[in-house]
């Protein structure tokens, strides 16, 4: 068995409808960015497995749907996050206005251990845009927002660009990785390697 351990972290990606957050995760994951818009429907994750410290880490990334109809996805999709990333568009004032709902929506349906502490980051997508001069929401009323939410990280990116995009995800992987390191106290009698028959068979339980 080797001692390298491998760490499995869910992220749950929210914000309003074309705020970019499949685009901020394809730029992510596979370095590509398409201008043609296409709308989640329900949810979609990927998976990016990246080293830190010892830690091999495979992140799996949730994005959904901004649409407020998918907002009741459920608690099955909410449950066992690790970290929250809000994704909002600096041009457009009404997707940071909804930043409240999105954090307090992910807290009711997550419920983690305690909401105080849970980790959320927070990303100004869309920097790039007309040079950065149709942007409504400045860095400084982002910030203030972040301090209110007990001093959450933000990252100002671009998925077109990709600016910033890998530093707020490591940020987003090591943040999620304390946050896991602090509830694993529980699992540490767990073995590593599980085989397969040993999962089919076995009580359901």
């Amino acid at each position: 068995m080797s001692m390298r351990r491998r760490t499995l972290l869910k992220v749950i990606v929210l914000g309003d409808s074309g705020v970019g957050k499949t685009s901020l995760m394809n730029q992510y994951v596979h370095k590509k960015f398409s201008q043609q818009y296409k709308a989640t429907i329900g949810a979609d994750f990927v998976t990016k497995e990246l080293q830190i410290d010892d830690r091999l880490v495979t992140l799996q990334i949730w994005d959904t749907a901004g649409q407020e109809r998918f907002q009741s996805l459920g608690v099955a999709f909410y449950r066992g996050a690790d970290c929250c990333v809000l994704v909002y568009d600096v041009n457009v004032m009404k997707s940071f206005d909804t930043l409240d709902n999105w954090h307090d929506e992910f807290l009711k349906q997550a419920n983690p251990a305690d909401p105080r502490t849970f980790p959320f980051i927070l990303l100004g997508n869309k920097i790039d845009i007309d040079g950065g001069n149709s942007r409504v929401v400045s860095e400084k009323k982002a910030k203030d927002w972040c301090a209110s939410k007990g001093n959450m990280p933000y990252f100002e990116t671009s998925a077109k660009e990709d600016i910033n995009v890998d530093a707020a995800f490591l940020c987003i992987a090591k943040t999620a990785l304390a946050n896991e390191r602090e509830q694993d106290i529980y699992f540490q009698g767990i073995p590593e390697a599980v085989t397969e028959t040993e999962q089919r068979g076995g009580c359901a339980c």
